[in-house]
């Protein structure tokens, strides 16, 4: 083995290092909070754009596949297709910033932080759900797909209706925390990438939990053709899903992955 192969295998094991791991997505945070007001809305609005295409590929497999038991399995692989295009093209998505700028807050807690915290949130929050609402306003008025594949999307989004408020809360949880997750692995396994975001994205989609901006997305298609009403859609639906998210990326993952290097960190106070 050569001197560049030893110094690389020395980085790899290095970055697998829970310090180092924290140190980077807390500097990536860091960077997001700096990020001015129209750069992070015009990326939330690409991502919320672009995660609708989630609900294209499960609407198209959907219509393309027979009624079987293991139909809603394949359908659940069009599931990941937004997270590809958002997270490897760097879009700024809700959910995936829980944690980002949540460590930067919790290493060095200041009023600035907060401020910039919630910043942060309410921006890209505001332009993924513009972002869908553009998205499902174009499928359900025509603009987007052929009727058969319009059908399917819709039937496919109608899954979110299974559950009532508290139960969309609690099933936000862990789609919450499995996509902290993501963020967490990404920067010790680049070029795992897209195997990493599709298999713990698709484990969302069979499992059922739900995630705030996909189900912002199902919820406007819903709400455009006449399925849910304003109220159901905001109290029931993307509310109760947007706070478990936030407790189970901003909350639960956070305090496990900042207490796990908590007193080890120089960059603490």
């Amino acid at each position: 083995m050569d001197q560049d192969d030893s110094k690389a295998e020395g980085k790899a094991q290095k970055a697998a290092d829970a310090k180092d791991l924290h140190r980077a997505v807390r500097e990536a945070g860091e960077s997001e909070l700096d990020r001015p007001a129209g750069a992070l809305f015009w990326s939330g609005l690409a991502a919320g754009i672009a995660i609708h295409s989630s609900l294209i590929a499960e609407g198209a497999l959907h219509a393309g596949l027979p009624e079987a038991p293991w139909r809603e399995l394949v359908t659940a692989l069009g599931y990941p297709v937004g997270f590809l295009v958002v997270i490897l093209g760097r879009m700024q998505l809700f959910t995936e910033s829980t944690i980002t700028a949540m460590l930067p807050l919790v290493t060095r807690p200041s009023g600035w932080a907060l401020q910039r915290t919630l910043r942060l949130w309410g921006i890209v929050l505001f332009a993924n759900l513009i972002g869908t609402a553009l998205a499902a306003g174009m499928v359900a008025g025509g603009a987007l797909g052929n009727p058969e594949i319009r059908a399917a999307m819709i039937a496919v989004s109608a899954g979110i209706l299974d559950l009532n408020g508290w139960q969309t809360f609690i099933n936000a949880i862990p789609a919450g925390f499995l996509i902290a997750v993501v963020a967490w692995i990404l920067p010790n396994g680049r070029n795992q990438a897209f195997w990493i975001i599709l298999a713990i994205t698709y484990v969302i989609a069979i499992a059922g939990f739900s995630h705030s901006i996909v189900g912002a997305d199902e919820t406007f298609l819903l709400v455009f053709t006449g399925k849910v009403t304003i109220e159901q859609a905001v109290f029931g639906l993307m509310l109760p899903a947007i706070l478990g998210n936030l407790v189970g990326g901003a909350g639960l993952f956070t305090l496990l992955a900042h207490g796990q290097v908590q007193g080890e960190t120089p960059d603490q106070p």
